[in-house]
């Protein structure tokens, strides 16, 4: 097999949750241009209907599904009917997430639940919805969405974090339950990246230029930085890679003390 072909998704099948915007969309839209055909969802189907029309003009097949991942119930309908639809799942993106931003102090019980119900709970029960079919066909890609929030901590995060954290742990546990039988799993682990949930962060120029010292690239995630890690996951590339996390982060993780040494001499 030449090497770009294990990266072809075509013939594959794929499903990913809350698509109808941002990293969603462009993962759906990412995995269609590689070759998948796509089944994408989000609480309605009106907020579907760009993210379809772009996978189909892109000559792949969509199929928009309600599915809410805070209702089981809702869960278990939308895979059922994606499978109907399409006979089989050949990778699943765990996308669907939220944040509510406040100082710990003022977290209230409402606020923990639903960043825990959407970000963890959610994407186990959709993952396990799906499984059963990857496992009859003896192969399957997983791929959890979590953040850099999975492995470092923020002030303001706190449920945010615990809910990404635990989908590091939940990433690696269902490597281990499921590896046996040709199903990957893995965690793709965006750093920081200008989104819908944290916009007004990024019109904070004083803000962003203090995020870019930080980073070893010196700039905030572009949308685009996040294509080839996906599509590495969702492919036969990664066939020997499971639960793992996938840090794509700009190398704000490695704790840079720039400060603390010396700058290298240009060469004479």
């Amino acid at each position: 097999m030449s090497s770009p072909a294990i990266f072809d998704l075509t013939g594959k099948v794929a499903l990913v949750t809350g698509a109808s915007r941002g990293l969603g969309k462009h993962f759906a839209l990412s995995l269609a241009r590689a070759g998948a055909d796509v089944a994408i969802t989000s609480r309605t189907l009106e907020s579907l209907e760009a993210t379809a029309s772009a996978i189909t003009a892109l000559g792949r097949r969509a199929f928009p599904v309600v599915l809410d991942v805070r209702d089981h119930k809702s869960i278990v309908a939308a895979v059922a009917a994606a499978h109907a639809h399409f006979g089989k799942f050949d990778i699943l993106i765990n996308n669907a997430g939220c944040n509510i931003r406040k100082p710990a102090l003022e977290v209230s019980w409402e606020d923990w639940n639903t960043i825990l119900d959407t970000n963890l709970r959610g994407p186990f029960f959709v993952a396990q919805a799906v499984a059963p079919h990857m496992i009859a066909a003896g192969r399957g890609r997983i791929v959890n969405i979590g953040s850099v929030t999975s492995v470092a901590g923020y002030a303001g995060l706190t449920p945010y974090g615990a809910s990404r954290g635990g989908i590091k742990q939940l990433t690696m546990s269902l490597a281990a339950d499921w590896g046996p039988h040709g199903v990957t799993v893995n965690c793709l682990a965006p750093g920081w990246f200008k989104t819908a949930q944290n916009a007004v962060l990024y019109d904070n120029l004083e803000w962003v230029k203090y995020l870019s010292d930080k980073i070893p690239l010196r700039r905030p995630g572009q949308i685009d930085d996040l294509t080839g890690a996906l599509v590495f996951l969702s492919s036969d590339a990664s066939a020997y890679v499971t639960g793992q996390t996938l840090l794509v982060d700009g190398g704000i993780t490695v704790n840079d003390t720039r400060a603390l040494v010396a700058k290298p001499k240009p060469p004479t």
